[in-house]
C-alpha cells in the first residue's frame, strides 16, 4: 500500500508540475509532442494543430499544450545533442519537411543500431536530394540537425544530373560511387512514377531483336509505337516503327506489299536479312 500511495503522490506532483512547465518539443504537421516530468513521459496534441518545426510548448490540459513561441538555433542544438548522430542522405520528400534518406555507412549503422533501412526525417530545412545530412535518433524517430559539410557535393549534384536524364541504376557509374550510394539511388527513383518504363520497353525491344540476331541502337516513344533503330547481324542498319501493344510491325522502312502488319519485330530480322531486292 505504501508502494500505491508513492505512486499516487508522484502522479499528482507531476500534474501538477505540468500546468506550469513550459517544454521544448519537435512537431510534425498533423503529429502529436511529448515531454516527460519527474519521470513521467506526456503526450499532447500541439495548438495549432497544423504548427510543423520546433516549438516551446505549455500544456493547456491533460491532452494538449499550446505553442508559446518558436525555438531558436541554440535551443534546437541543445535538445539535438542529447540523442546520437547518424549519417544520412535524403532520397525524396515524403510529405510537408519528412523525407526519405538511407545510411552513409551501412556497417557502421548496422553495428550501432542493429538494423540497415532507409530512414525518414523530420523537420528537414536543406531540402536538396541527395545532399548527405547529419540527423539525431531518439530511440523513435530521426530528426534533421544539418547538412553535412564534410561531404562531397559533386556525388549529390551527379545524382540528380543522372535522376534528370532518367539513368537506371545499373548503369550508374561515377568516382566516390559506394553501394550505399547506388541504394540510395535506387529508393530515388522508386519513388518516381513511371522512372524505370524507358528501361522495361529497351529491354523488351532489345529481347525481341535479339531472338532474331539484330541489335538495337537506340528508340523514340512516338505514342501508340516506338520508332526503332536497329542492325542486322550483317551491320545493315534500319529504322521500323513497331507497336507498342504486342511488337507488330507498323512501318517496316521498307516495301513488304502492305504485309508490314504481318510480322512482328523479331521476325522482321528475319526477313530484312533475306530479303530479294
Amino acid at each position: 500500500m505504501t508502494n500505491i500511495h508513492k505512486l499516487l503522490n508522484q502522479i499528482a506532483s507531476a500534474e501538477a508540475q505540468l500546468q506550469t512547465t513550459q517544454f521544448l518539443a519537435p512537431c510534425v504537421k498533423g503529429g502529436q509532442v511529448r515531454t516527460r516530468v519527474a519521470g513521467m513521459v506526456y503526450t499532447f496534441t500541439p495548438k495549432p494543430q497544423k504548427f510543423e518545426g520546433w516549438g516551446i510548448f505549455q500544456p493547456t490540459d491533460e491532452q494538449t499544450a499550446t505553442l508559446i513561441e518558436g525555438a531558436d538555433s541554440p535551443q534546437i542544438a541543445a535538445y539535438l545533442q542529447q540523442f546520437p548522430t547518424i549519417r544520412l542522405r535524403l532520397a525524396c520528400r515524403l510529405h510537408h519537411q519528412t523525407w526519405l534518406a538511407y545510411p552513409v555507412n551501412e556497417a557502421d549503422m548496422q553495428q550501432r543500431f542493429k538494423t540497415v533501412k532507409p530512414m525518414p526525417v523530420h523537420l528537414v530545412t536543406e531540402e536538396i536530394a541527395f545532399e548527405q545530412i547529419l540527423a539525431r535518433w531518439n530511440g523513435n524517430s530521426c530528426w534533421f540537425e544539418e547538412v553535412d559539410r564534410r561531404a562531397d557535393p559533386a556525388i549529390a549534384e551527379t545524382l540528380q544530373s543522372s535522376l534528370k536524364q532518367l539513368t537506371p541504376v545499373e548503369k550508374l557509374q561515377f568516382k566516390g560511387i559506394t553501394p550505399e550510394v547506388r541504394s540510395l539511388y535506387e529508393l530515388a527513383t522508386q519513388q518516381i512514377e513511371g522512372f524505370a518504363q524507358p528501361q522495361r520497353d529497351e529491354k523488351r525491344l532489345q529481347q525481341a531483336l535479339k531472338l532474331g540476331g539484330g541489335e538495337l541502337h537506340q528508340f523514340q516513344d512516338r505514342g501508340d509505337y516506338w520508332t526503332v533503330d536497329w542492325t542486322t547481324a550483317d551491320g545493315m542498319r534500319h529504322t521500323s516503327a513497331i507497336a507498342k501493344e504486342d511488337l507488330t510491325v507498323v512501318s517496316s522502312g521498307i516495301c513488304l506489299s502492305g504485309r508490314d502488319r504481318d510480322f512482328d519485330l523479331q521476325s522482321l530480322v528475319g526477313v530484312m536479312e533475306h530479303r530479294e531486292w
